[in-house]
Parts: C-alpha cells; structure tokens; sequence
C-alpha cells in the first residue's frame, strides 16, 4: 500500500500560480508576513515543482497558490484517517486501548515506520499505539490497521459528514483495506483549522492528536529541521511523500500553547536539480524539504510575533522530558 498511490480525483478547482511559480496572498498585513510571503517565493523558486499551497498567521492568509487544486494527499492524509477514528471513539464506538491484532499477513515489508522491523507476529496493539506509529514515524501498516476498525466507505463518509469531500481515501475490494486518497490545500487547512478550534472532535481526542503531532519523534526534516527542540514541540506537523510528492501540512503554536499560524504545502516534480536523483531522495536534502526547511524557519519566527485571537484555544505544549532509560 505505500504512502498512497491513488490517482488525484480531478484538477485546479480555483485560479493560482502554475509550476514554479509562487503566488502570495494580497495584502500582507505588515512587514513580517510580506517578508515571509518573500521567502516562500523565493524558496519555491528555486525548489521548482509544481506547488500547491496555503499559509495563514493568525487570521490573515499569507500564501495562496492554487489552493483549491485536487492533490494526491499521500500521507498528509493519516491525519483524516485518525480523525475518522477518534470520532468513532468519540461516539463509544472505539477505545483507544482497544486492541487490533497484527498478523503478518497485514504487515507492509516497506522500508518505512516500525511494523515491518517486528519480526514477532502474531501479536496486538492498542488503537492509541496505532495511531501514534501512523502519525509520527509514518507507518503504513498502522493505515490497515485503522482500517480494521473503520473501513474505507465508512470512513471517507465521515469525512463527509465533518465537510471534507476532497480529503477522501480510495477504497479497495477487501473493505478494511484501501490507499490514501486525495485532498485540497484548502481542506486540510480547514482540517487542521477546526481541530485547534476544538469544532472536529472531542477535547481529549483533540489532545491526543495535538500530541502526536508535535512530539519530538514526528517527521522533522522540513518545517521543523531548522528549529530547537522547544520550538519543535511548538509545531505539529505531518509529511507526505511518495513518487514525486513531497507534501507537509500542520501547526505552530505561540509558547502558551495557542494556535496562531497553519500550512498546508502540497509540491510535486520536476523539481530543481536531477530528476532521477529527486524522486529516490525522500530526505531532507530534497529540493522540496530545503525549501520547506527555510519556509518553516520563516513561519515559526513570524508565528513568535502573531498576537493570537482572545478566543483561541490553547493546546499546552507539552515540556521536552529526555530520558537515559533506567
């Protein structure tokens, strides 16, 4: 099953730039987001690609380029897989430590997340560990695993039902299984949007997920490569990637834990350099990751100076604990 090899369910929905060509939001509101506008044409620039993206701080948008175009979301889209999840549990249908049995017959033998290093099966996991591997290190066995418990047409009706009729996944014939599917930009800002705002699930399974997202094992070699480890713990953040997509959606939160800045980059190839070489390299000397490396940098320091709205609700960022086991 991969990251996702669905093929995206239509095109451009809305006017934006083409290929290699960044296009900013009007109006910035001051100097920081003009020059945080600037940074992500130049970075998008330089990158190449074809770009799909929308950035906001506080409740201005800074970057719009094409951001209602159909995207293949890759694995951008474990975090409507989980949401669809936490709201069967939610609704009393689910536990978080209810547990899935991992049989190796489920087992993805990819190169990517932990499953597949294993080697002990048939064993079990809570759905709180499956979507904790699904989130942070990516794993695609945790995708089947989600889909034991809430099926693709089940799924992809939630998803609905919450507004989201992009951000979908593409069934199979086997109904627990199916590929990541597609999304837009615009979705996935709005996803994330109503998650901080608490209007997508729960306070305790918003919290979860928050959680998951920001902590210190979750993806950092785009956004969050150039930061501290405390100002990692500020971002909660998923990557994407797959053939020549490389995607990263998420949030930075201020130090008292409110939200006030969120992206959505979606980029796919040709990109700068050689092509060959691009399309084998999902790290972070990727043109895409270096671009997103600078913008994120940007991004963080511009959300440090956004004042948040009254209302915004404020997600503890949790303390970075290290530990030498014991």
């Amino acid at each position: 099953m991969g990251l996702g090899t669905a093929a995206a369910a239509g095109g451009v929905l809305g006017a934006g730039a083409g290929a290699g060509t960044a296009a900013a939001a009007p109006a910035a509101p001051d100097r920081s987001t003009r020059r945080l506008s600037a940074t992500y044409a130049r970075e998008v620039a330089r990158a190449e690609g074809t770009w799909s993206s929308l950035i906001s701080v506080g409740p201005d948008v800074v970057v719009e380029q094409q951001p209602d175009k159909v995207v293949n979301a890759q694995s951008v889209n474990k975090i409507a897989v989980a949401t669809a999840v936490l709201d069967k549990i939610d609704r009393g249908l689910l536990t978080l430590d209810q547990r899935v049995d991992v049989t190796s017959a489920i087992v993805i033998q990819d190169t990517d997340g932990v499953f597949a290093l294993d080697r002990a099966y048939p064993s079990s996991v809570t759905l709180g560990h499956v979507m904790s591997t699904l989130l942070t290190v990516s794993d695609n066995t945790a995708v089947r695993l989600c889909g034991l418990v809430c099926p693709a047409a089940e799924l992809n009706e939630i998803l609905q039902a919450k507004g989201f009729v992009h951000t979908q996944v593409v069934p199979v014939q086997n109904p627990n299984r199916f590929f990541l599917g597609t999304t837009t930009p615009r979705e996935t800002h709005t996803l994330l949007t109503k998650l901080v705002s608490g209007q997508l699930l729960s306070p305790t399974s918003t919290d979860f997920l928050l959680n998951v997202l920001r902590a210190t094992s979750a993806f950092t070699d785009g956004v969050r490569l150039n930061l501290t480890t405390p100002e990692r713990l500020r971002v909660a953040t998923k990557a994407g990637w797959f053939n020549e997509d490389r995607h990263e959606a998420g949030v930075v939160f201020d130090p008292a834990g409110a939200a006030v800045a969120t992206y959505a980059m979606f980029a796919t190839g040709p990109f700068s350099g050689d092509d060959a070489v691009n399309t084998t390299d999902f790290a972070a000397t990727h043109p895409a990751l270096r671009a997103r490396q600078v913008i994120g940098r940007a991004l963080f320091d511009v959300a440090g100076a956004a004042a948040a709205p009254v209302s915004t609700r404020v997600h503890r960022t949790p303390a970075y604990r290290p530990s030498n086991g014991g």
